[in-house]
């Protein structure tokens, strides 16, 4: 039944032009993604998001286009929504170093976004394959959790490259070790209960770090490889950008804060990614997989104050139509709702929660009225062809996960959209 009965003329376009889907299963036949090679055409990065994290339909589609992107169209990385410094380990995994149960353990602190199966599935595919496929983290460490997984390996290069910075940033060590947690939503919290001489020395210290990497890098490479150097200088500056974060979040809890400045996490990891485009070499295609909020390409708005300038933005930015954004969304079942509890593990607790009716002027709600199924849709052939807005009005703000990409300019925000009509919290979340 359509879910409202007058016109629509996106949801007209869509019936004439969204691509039907056959199925969600990652290992089957991939012959009916065929028109999705002609749909990103020459783009270096291919961004596929997801409404809410810890969905399943989102993860196992996913799975299925990292797949065709590598096997037809000759995709050669997959970057995360994971730590940059983390992440290093991973491909290490994913070219056949360890054994096939070492991967529980590199992930048994991670939250559980769908990193592991992806792995797994590049692990078997790099076994035989003439050119493997690499794996790139792109995010603050731990999620903003805790800085010591950037921390500690930068300390390890600094104890042969520059001992004398030691005290230092064993000392951001130390602070950073009292208010870690597993992610943002715990460790935010906890560095707000610091005492502020706290908090400044730790800024003080990573940005002097920071500072003296840049300027004494002559001596720095005089000591060491350029490699070594790019990777302890990118872990620190995450931890700086991780730093920068907790005093954003702070302010925003206090309704104090400056204008998007939790921006900081999301232009972290759009560098991370040129950071890899430009260091693995010509040819170097990137799947990219991150929330949708963080892949759009329009600022992410809330009660008419701007809040973010996501990675995607940067990206297109940098790369124009060389980055394309493939927002996922769902009409109906049931969504992962985050809510903060400090006593959880991540810091937060999963709702799993029924979908409400698709909002009036939401790309869903256009789905629901062509009555589509597994589909998806390229936006950028819509934007040419459908007149005015396409009834894509902005609906009421619900500062809510699974809705924070709605209330943009959705031809703008994203090149397709990738409808499953149904979606089922997994199994695996804690609750």
């Amino acid at each position: 039944m359509p879910a409202s009965s007058h016109h629509n003329p996106f949801a007209g376009w869509l019936r004439g032009h969204a691509i039907p889907l056959t199925h969600l299963d990652p290992e089957a036949p991939l012959h009916d993604l065929e028109p999705l090679r002609d749909v990103v055409g020459g783009a270096r990065v291919v961004a596929i998001g997801e409404n809410s994290h810890f969905i399943s339909e989102f993860s196992l589609m996913r799975r299925r286009i990292l797949r065709f992107l590598v096997e037809h169209c000759g995709f050669t990385v997959l970057a995360f929504e994971y730590g940059f410094s983390e992440g290093f380990p991973l491909d290490a995994w994913a070219q056949g170093e360890g054994t096939d149960d070492d991967l529980s353990a590199h992930l048994a602190a991670a939250i559980p976004v769908g990193v592991d199966e992806p792995l797994r599935w590049m692990r078997r595919h790099n076994a035989t394959a003439s050119k493997p496929v690499r794996f790139a983290g792109i995010d603050i460490p731990a999620a903003g959790g805790s800085l010591l997984p950037a921390l500690a390996p930068v300390a390890d290069y600094l104890r042969q490259i520059d001992p004398e910075t030691l005290p230092a940033i064993q000392t951001a060590m130390r602070i950073a070790e009292s208010f870690a947690g597993a992610s943002a939503a715990s460790a935010a919290p906890a560095w707000t209960r610091l005492a502020t001489a706290e908090q400044d020395a730790l800024s003080a210290i990573l940005m002097r770090l920071l500072i003296r990497f840049r300027a004494v890098e002559a001596l720095y490479l005089s000591r060491g490889d350029q490699r070594s150097y790019d990777i302890a200088r990118r872990r620190l500056e995450g931890a700086c950008h991780a730093d920068y974060g907790f005093r954003a979040m702070a302010g925003l809890y206090a309704g104090n804060g400056l204008t998007a400045d939790t921006s900081a996490r999301d232009v972290y990891m759009a560098g991370s990614v040129l950071w890899h485009l430009e260091r693995l070499g010509p040819g170097t295609r990137v799947v990219l997989a991150a929330h949708n909020a963080h892949i759009q390409k329009v600022p992410i708005s809330f009660n008419g104050h701007l809040t973010g300038l996501p990675m995607g933005q940067h990206l297109h930015r940098v790369l124009g139509d060389e980055y394309f954004a493939l927002g996922l969304t769902s009409t109906t079942g049931h969504t992962a709702d985050m809510r903060p509890d400090e006593n959880a593990r991540f810091g937060f607790a999963i709702d799993n929660t029924a979908l409400e009716a698709p909002e009036p002027g939401s790309v869903e709600v256009a789905f629901a009225d062509a009555d589509l199924g597994l589909s998806i849709a390229d936006l950028r052939q819509a934007r040419q062809e459908v007149p005015g807005d396409a009834g894509l009005t902005p609906g009421p703000d619900r500062i809510r996960i699974q809705s924070a990409y709605l209330h943009t300019p959705v031809f703008d925000a994203f090149d397709g959209i990738l409808n499953t009509p149904t979606s089922t919290v997994a199994d695996d979340v804690e609750s």
